[in-house]
This record gives C-alpha cells, sequence and structure tokens, in this order.
C-alpha cells in the first residue's frame, strides 16, 4: 500500500511540475512576444514619422485615414468653435490642466477631423472655469501628425458631454455634434501659433524593458520549479536508499 501511495504521489507531483513549467514557460514566451509587437510598432511609428506630410487633399482622399496614423500633416480648414472641448486632468510638463480640442472643418469638404490643439492650465479656485483660447475666425493652416483619439482616463458612468469632460468618444461626439467627425485626430504641433496653448507632446515611444523583465521572472519560475522537482522527487530520495558507508560505485 505505501508503495502504491509513493507512487501516486510521484506521478501527481510530477503532473503537477510538468504543467507548472509549461505555463510558467508560456507566459514567459508571451512576454518575449509582447516586447517584439512593441518594438514592431516602434517601427511603424518611426517609419511614418519620416514620411512625407500629407495635404488636407490626401487626408480627405485616404480610403482609410488609420493608415496615415502618426504621419506628419499639414492641413487648412475653418476651426468650429462652437464644439470646442476642454479634457480634465491632463498633463504637460507634470503640471495638471486641460487638453483643448476643436473640430476643423477641411477645405473643400464638409468633412471635420478633431485637432488636440494643445493644452493650458485651469483655474484650481473654480473649477468649472473654462480659459479663455484664442480660435481665429477664418481659414487657417496647422501642421501636426495623425494621432488616435485621445487616451482615456479612468472615469465614473460614460464620458458625459458638455464642455469639460474627463473623456471624449469620437463616435459618440460625432452623433453629439452633428459634425461628419473622421475616425483620427490631428495632434498640433506647429508652434506658430499664436493661441497660449502649449504643445510639448511626449515623444511616442514604446518600453520593452518590463516585459523582458516579466519574462525574466517567469522563466526563472520554470527553472525554479525543475529544479525543486529534481531535488525533492529523484535525488534527495535517492540519497536516502543509499546505504551509509558506500560510495556512488
Amino acid at each position: 500500500m505505501n508503495v502504491q501511495r509513493s507512487t501516486w504521489r510521484f506521478w501527481i507531483v510530477t503532473a503537477a511540475t510538468a504543467l507548472t513549467m509549461a505555463a510558467t514557460a508560456s507566459l514567459g514566451l508571451w512576454q518575449l512576444d509582447r516586447a517584439v509587437q512593441k518594438l514592431a510598432l516602434q517601427a511603424l511609428v518611426d517609419e511614418r514619422g519620416a514620411l512625407a506630410a500629407w495635404s488636407t487633399r490626401d487626408l480627405l482622399d485616404a480610403a482609410d485615414p488609420q493608415v496615415g496614423v502618426h504621419r506628419p500633416v499639414r492641413l487648412a480648414g475653418t476651426w468650429v468653435p462652437g464644439h470646442t472641448v476642454f479634457l480634465d486632468n491632463r498633463q504637460m510638463n507634470t503640471r495638471v490642466g486641460f487638453f483643448v480640442l476643436t473640430p476643423l472643418r477641411l477645405d473643400g469638404s464638409e468633412r471635420v477631423v478633431l485637432v488636440q490643439r494643445g493644452w493650458v492650465p485651469r483655474d484650481f479656485n473654480d473649477r468649472t472655469q473654462v480659459p479663455d483660447v484664442a480660435t481665429p475666425e477664418g481659414r487657417i493652416q496647422l501642421e501636426g501628425r495623425l494621432a488616435p483619439p485621445p487616451g482615456k482616463l479612468y472615469q465614473l458612468g460614460d464620458a458625459g458631454a458638455g464642455t469639460i469632460r474627463q473623456n471624449i468618444d469620437l463616435t459618440a461626439y460625432a452623433q453629439e455634434t452633428g459634425l461628419p467627425l473622421l475616425g483620427v485626430s490631428v495632434l498640433q504641433t506647429d508652434a506658430t501659433a499664436d493661441d497660449g496653448l502649449l504643445r510639448e507632446w511626449p515623444r511616442f515611444a514604446v518600453d520593452v524593458s518590463k516585459h523582458h523583465g516579466y519574462a525574466f521572472q517567469w522563466f526563472a519560475l520554470c527553472a525554479l520549479a525543475g529544479l525543486l522537482y529534481l531535488w525533492f522527487q529523484i535525488l534527495s530520495p535517492r540519497r536516502k536508499r543509499r546505504p551509509h558507508g558506500t560510495d556512488a560505485r
């Protein structure tokens, strides 16, 4: 009975160890794959950033504007200031304020693109106070790069409406305003605009060090499981079975 119990225990431990090593090794490989994906994304961003800037017509003629994300643009159009949105709790240079977003109606079309114009400090004495941001009338030209919609911060409930809000969803915003909105935004970068906005946008860069660190931890756990199994299931029992005073011969 003891021999049978020991045999069952041996195979249960063996199966558990095999599963543990397979799982931890798979997780390590997954982290390495995530690092490779991010490096590929960084290469794509750098490649698109070095391309010639899209004009207004290039953007309008694109079958899918998403293919130009991270590409520089030089656009012309007119602001639609009545639908300006201030995204709250946004940081630039460690200061908290608003990201200012205004739709731009593109020249020669009714199509509109949402422009992330820049950052402005907020009034901490009156959190409902909207900063006074100069928005020129008539035709303007701007430089920037195509970008995904602004990143979302944690919030309770939906994005809501109003001039000041925590997040913005392009689909909901298009329905709210009735504007024929493109599915991308523009990160304005030109420093010549005299509107008092700060545009020191962080450079897009991926960080793969954490994925390499996680991969190392998973592979270390895999190796530890194998070493513990080798010691407690094979080497230690053999040492105990070996008669005292004998050698390995």
